[in-house]
């Protein structure tokens, strides 16, 4: 009631209890209206009484709200109507929005009248009603599309040429193709950079001199695949494999560079990149065609047809390639069809290798025994593997000479303790192997046979025994004289070469040598004492021959105007209690320890300027090691390569821990028949045997 009343106030009250929020809002935007015309209008129009609406629009001051009404309700009709005497101007936007309902719709003829009224509205008095450029741009696109679907094609693609828009021409292109008329509209598509589409019909028409240009602008593998089909199909194949590389399938551009182009390399390039098993068979295929089995059983494996593959090298003996590729990847049944295979053609060595790998280590050993000491390193990697009584007694018997009378060079021994895990043994059977290099005048193989023996004892956290200790440091003094005089340290070369002068008996070969350098570098240190000491032994009648007349004549004028001034020990301090030492003596008389050395220089370590190599864990005093590795960028330990960056200084708590000595552990127990800290089993009885150092080690 109060609504018609147009009592607006009350309504939105009452409306506001209903709930009704729509018709809240809609009552606030008109309450402030004053005219009652347009007033009841607006109500009218609120309850949906539109007829009645309009006739109060009509009739207030604002007759335009007719209009308004009729467009948001879509009544292009009607407000085309009103807009002849209310609004002019508006009849071309009306009308075209008019025939966009009407092509909508699906009457074309309707929206095409209205289209073309649109472009030619006229008002009351005959004169043209221009239309916005908007209006006008979407009336020509609308007569387009309405004269196209009317069948006029000539008419339709000109407009659309004429008009030059993309969308317009895509649209266009799709009305087009649903009538069948693939040839225009691959045109229009290709206008209106629809590539893709203009690309597929041209394919589909066979029209590849067409396509061609566009596959470039092209991004769907899909359409690439049918360009590539037809190209193949046609006897195009370089195309082809272009256009399957586009679409990226590169199995078939295998397959064409193989059956086609001929062109096996790029084939083989491809398959390596992607590991195809599609490609990789055919590749495979190809390989076996062209006697290429080599090639041929790498790809049957890349193809996981690895049955294929082995059928293939067993058929035309291939085995090698296709152990190489197979890698460690190699099954137990595979290895031990590819050890019996060895084994038939008597390749030994590989029919070991391969029962090793499946667990046959008894075949195995037995296997690389027959190969004699070419294969030895191999079969002490299995007896240090199998860790079986049995055949660690076969291997030994063996290196013994105990099989074929002939004992086995003592290195082996030393690798067979180290195998097993017995460091202790290995660590004496070194020292008589570095003492046999050392007579023999070998000293760097002799240090480095010591050098490994001590890394791995401290790695596994076994004693180092004085014997082994005591021959490293002797053999190392002597090895890194050559380095101090280099770098023109004198007085560390002297000093070295005083140590080992004082033991010349362990350098038999070298002795006169030994001792002609101890005194030149003694003299040129300052060592008076000692030059003069070592020059009276070199005159002694079982060197003094030996000696070259120029180098004997100073060494008499030596001994005959004698100078034994000697320049005071240096002292540093012991790392353990700190008392003074001399820099050279390692046994320190306070707490009677045993101090650790620097691998530079040969002088004892000291707390406050200690390092050690990252490889090896030899200590060394950081000052000398970053000095000599600036010079030299190698330990001179374990000569890995080492660069002064990769050392770094020891803090003085840490060292106190480094320079506890590692005490020996208790020992597993060795498996029967192997070799003793106290001797060696007699294979014979099972009896303990002291060590025959005279047949294992002649």
């Amino acid at each position: 009631r109060a609504m018609h009343t147009l009592d607006i106030a009350l309504s939105k009250r009452v409306y506001r209890q209903l709930g009704d929020a729509g018709m809240v809002m809609g009552l606030n935007r008109i309450e402030h209206v004053e005219d009652k015309n347009l007033l009841a209008g607006h109500v009218s129009m609120l309850f949906g009484q539109y007829d009645q609406a309009q006739k109060l629009y009509l009739n207030s001051t604002e007759p335009m709200a007719a209009l308004t009404m009729q467009r948001y309700l879509l009544q292009w009709d009607q407000a085309l109507l009103l807009a002849d005497s209310l609004a002019v101007h508006l009849v071309p936007e009306l009308s075209a929005s008019y025939a966009a309902q009407l092509e909508f719709k699906g009457d074309v003829e309707g929206a095409l009248k209205m289209y073309e009224h649109a472009c030619n509205a006229v008002d009351p008095l005959g004169n043209p009603v221009v239309a916005s450029e908007k209006t006008q741009t979407q009336s020509m696109a609308g007569i387009a599309r309405c004269t196209l679907r009317t069948g006029d094609l000539r008419r339709g693609i000109r407009l659309v040429t004429e008009l030059n828009d993309i969308g317009l021409c895509k649209e266009c292109g799709l009305i087009l193709e649903g009538m069948k008329q693939l040839s225009d509209a691959a045109q229009l598509y290709e206008r209106g950079e629809v590539y893709e589409k203009a690309a597929q019909i041209y394919i589909q028409m066979k029209q590849l001199h067409k396509a061609a240009p566009l596959m470039a602008k092209v991004h769907m593998p899909k359409v690439h695949m049918q360009f590539a089909k037809a190209k193949e199909a046609a006897g195009e194949f370089a195309a082809a494999s272009d256009a399957y590389e586009a679409a990226m399938d590169l199995d078939s551009v295998v397959r064409i560079q193989l059956e086609h182009l001929n062109n096996a390399e790029k084939a083989f390039s491809i398959v390596k990149q992607t590991k195809s098993s599609e490609g990789a068979s055919a590749v495979a295929k190809y390989c076996v065609e062209s006697a290429n089995y080599a090639a041929a059983i790498d790809f049957l494996l890349m193809a996981n047809r690895e049955d294929d593959a082995f059928q293939l090298a067993q058929t035309h003996n291939e085995i090698d390639a296709f152990t190489k590729t197979i890698g460690d990847g190699i099954s137990v049944e595979r290895a031990l069809k590819i050890a019996q295979h060895y084994e038939q053609t008597q390749a030994h060595a590989r029919a070991g290798e391969f029962y090793q790998v499946c667990g046959n280590f008894h075949k195995a050993l037995r296997l690389f025994l027959q190969c004699g000491e070419t294969e030895l390193g191999r079969a002490i990697d299995v007896v240090g593997k199998a860790r079986n009584d049995m055949l660690t007694h076969t291997l030994i018997d063996y290196l013994m000479g105990d099989t074929d009378g002939i004992p086995k060079d003592p290195n082996y021994i030393f690798r067979l303790y180290m195998a097993l895990g017995n460091y202790a043994q290995a660590a004496k059977t070194a020292i008589i192997i570095a003492r046999q290099e050392q007579e023999l005048g070998n000293y760097k193989v002799a240090h480095d046979v010591l050098v490994e023996t001590h890394r791995q004892l401290q790695l596994h956290k076994i004693h180092v025994n004085q014997d082994l200790r005591n021959s490293l440091t002797l053999l190392h003094s002597y090895v890194v004289v050559k380095k101090l005089v280099k770098r023109g340290d004198h007085m560390s070369a002297a000093k070295m070469l005083v140590r080992v002068a004082k033991n010349i008996s362990k350098f038999p070969t070298h002795v006169s040598n030994i001792l002609i350098s101890a005194v030149i570098e003694c003299q040129r240190a300052g060592l008076k004492g000692s030059s003069y000491d070592f020059a009276t032994q070199l005159m002694r009648p079982e060197h003094r021959n030996g000696i070259d007349k120029e180098i004997k004549r100073k060494i008499e004028a030596i001994v005959r105007r004698p100078n034994k001034e000697q320049p005071p020990d240096t002292m540093t301090p012991c790392p353990f209690c700190d008392h003074e030492v001399v820099d050279v003596d390692l046994d320190c008389g306070q707490c009677k320890n045993w101090i650790p050395y620097c691998a530079v220089t040969g002088y004892h370590m000291v707390k406050a300027d200690w390092s050690q190599c990252p490889h090896c864990q030899f200590p060394a005093l950081y000052s000398h090691l970053v000095s000599h590795l600036e010079a030299e960028p190698i330990c001179p330990m374990c000569d890995k390569e080492l660069k002064p960056d990769d050392v770094q200084k020891v803090s003085e708590n840490d060292v106190k821990l480094a320079t506890i000595e590692l005490q020996q552990p208790e020992q597993a127990p060795l498996p029967a028949g192997t070799a003793t800290k106290d001797g060696h089993i007699n294979q014979a009885t099972g009896k303990q045997q002291p060590p025959k150092q005279g047949e294992l080690f002649a």
